[in-house]
């Protein structure tokens, strides 16, 4: 139930299309805003979510984040989008349309996060109640964890980004200089630390895809453990371990039973959920765009009828179907790839004539939800961002670490790593080791965006990436694009580009 978060959305950010458009950062909207009225202290923070649903997690993010790795080809056509071939194939520029698009859509996430911690002292000024002016300091908490994911996200494509955590004006944004990774993983975490005494615990069903403190635990989780890699660092790893068996002992979050029930329209925002992406079309044929292009994009090409594809993009690797292949995997493959010539449990058949012999098939969407008038396949598919897998996986990886930390959920690394295996029907391990662990995250979240990422900061990516174009200290971060560099002087490209 993601209906009142959305149509907020919608409302406001139909005032903020200029803001959200600025470049080369964004500056705070001349939007009107009644301080008084309460139903308005949520507008802003909506604008903030509502920007996650534009380059940040569309066709670029994709590329950038699953397409370059091992996991997935780029899918579609061979001539289709140069672009996205050159991502595929470790030869892009600084040039790249898309991975400028990835800068300006994290930026705009930036902004519109900015925007509403700027407005909520306004709103908490003039509200007459204690409870009142304490939902305008959770409503900025909960633009932090977004400001906080998003330069997250920024620190590991680019390395180096401009640190802008207040409004400014465009002259003061075409100066602003890069700031070092680790002050930007301490601004990072500072921002969730700040946030998570704020924010609830849950919110009632027609709220759902807020940010929990849950979630924001979480993500803090997965900075910490980007952040130990970085400077190999047991105190990361100890936070990680806390944060995770925090997450654990609460009993408010679990695996669902069934794998494929994980990526179904039913179970969205289910517990097994601590952060996703909400997207809908609320079962209408046109009116607002309140819906992400992340699955169509990915949909089955050529198929038909035609709310029944998409681009074609993003398909699973030989390399992905022979490692699982090896793995005797059956339950999370019937999930993850979706095969043509074949018909799904709900009755829809991917015919023969598509472009590709399997897509990915974490973002199928059956027909009946697609309703859009030109296909509209998967504009209702959620985007899960952090599943409760993710937490376990975490929790045993930092107690492989050398952490002492966490010991409250009564989880062990071996534990932890096997609750996600019997999920999907493999036999437990009697004994854990990191590749063990690594390769748990690779079956599990596999097409999910996080292959690429977990490659680098593992120490994997030469290794098993060298092949397919692949160079050490070049393509662990991408180039900063051309256009930012012409728009601010003060900006310098990464090593080797």
């Amino acid at each position: 139930m993601k209906i009142k978060l959305l149509f907020i959305a919608t409302i406001f950010l139909s005032a903020c299309t200029d803001f959200l458009d600025v470049r080369p950062e964004g500056t705070v909207p001349s939007v009107g805003l009644d301080y008084t009225k309460m139903e308005n202290i949520f507008k802003p923070v909506s604008a903030a979510y509502a920007s996650l649903r534009e380059n940040a997690h569309d066709f670029a993010y994709i590329g950038a984040f699953e397409i370059v790795a091992d996991n997935a080809d780029k899918g579609s056509t061979p001539a289709d989008n140069p672009e996205m071939r050159s991502i595929d194939e470790f030869t892009y520029t600084s040039g790249n349309g898309l991975i400028n698009g990835l800068w300006v859509g994290y930026f705009n996430v930036v902004s519109a996060a900015n925007n509403a911690i700027f407005q909520m002292p306004k709103f908490e000024s003039v509200m007459k109640t204690e409870d009142y002016k304490a939902y305008t300091r959770q409503c900025a908490a909960e633009a932090k964890v977004l400001r906080a994911y998003a330069y997250f996200n920024l620190t590991r494509v680019f390395g180096r980004v401009p640190l802008i955590d207040s409004i400014m004006s465009s002259d003061q944004l075409s100066k602003i200089k890069q700031s070092s990774t680790s002050d930007l993983y301490k601004f990072i975490e500072n921002d969730l630390a700040e946030a998570i005494p704020l924010l609830p615990s849950s919110y009632s069903k027609e709220w759902a895809g807020r940010i929990t403190n849950f979630g924001a635990m979480a993500l803090k989780a997965k900075v910490h453990m980007y952040h130990a890699s970085l400077e190999n660092s047991v105190a990361n790893w100890d936070s990680v371990a806390s944060l995770t068996d925090k997450i654990m002992g609460s009993g408010k979050y679990g695996l669902l039973p069934d794998f494929r029930s994980v990526f179904s329209i039913d179970n969205e925002n289910s517990k097994e959920s601590l952060f996703e992406i909400q997207s809908s079309t609320f079962g209408q044929s046109n009116g607002e765009d309140t819906f992400l292009e992340y699955a169509y994009v990915q949909g089955p090409r050529g198929n038909s009828p035609s709310n029944m594809q998409g681009w074609g993009f993003c398909t699973p690797s030989q390399s992905l179907l022979n490692f699982f292949a090896v793995r005797n995997e059956v339950e999370r493959a019937k999930v993850t790839f979706l095969y043509r010539g074949s018909k799904t449990p709900e009755g829809d058949s991917i015919k023969m004539a598509c472009a590709n012999p399997v897509y990915n098939g974490k973002v199928y969407t059956p027909s009946p939800y697609n309703k859009w008038i030109y296909n509209g396949y998967g504009f209702d598919y959620n985007l899960r961002i952090l599943r409760y897998s993710d937490v376990l996986l975490m929790f045993a990886e930092a107690k492989l670490n050398g952490t002492t930390k966490g010991f409250t959920s009564g989880f062990s690394a071996l534990t932890a790593i096997n609750t996600v295996r019997e999920r999907v029907k493999l036999t437990p391990l009697s004994n854990v080791s990191k590749t063990d662990i690594w390769n748990e995250r690779r079956a599990e979240f596999a097409l999910e965006e996080d292959r690429f990422f977990d490659l680098i900061r593992t120490g994997q990516a030469q290794n098993t990436l060298s092949s397919l174009g692949y160079v050490q200290g070049k393509h662990n971060l991408y180039p900063i694009p051309a256009s930012q560099l012409q728009l601010n002087i003060n900006l310098t490209q990464n090593p080797v580009y």
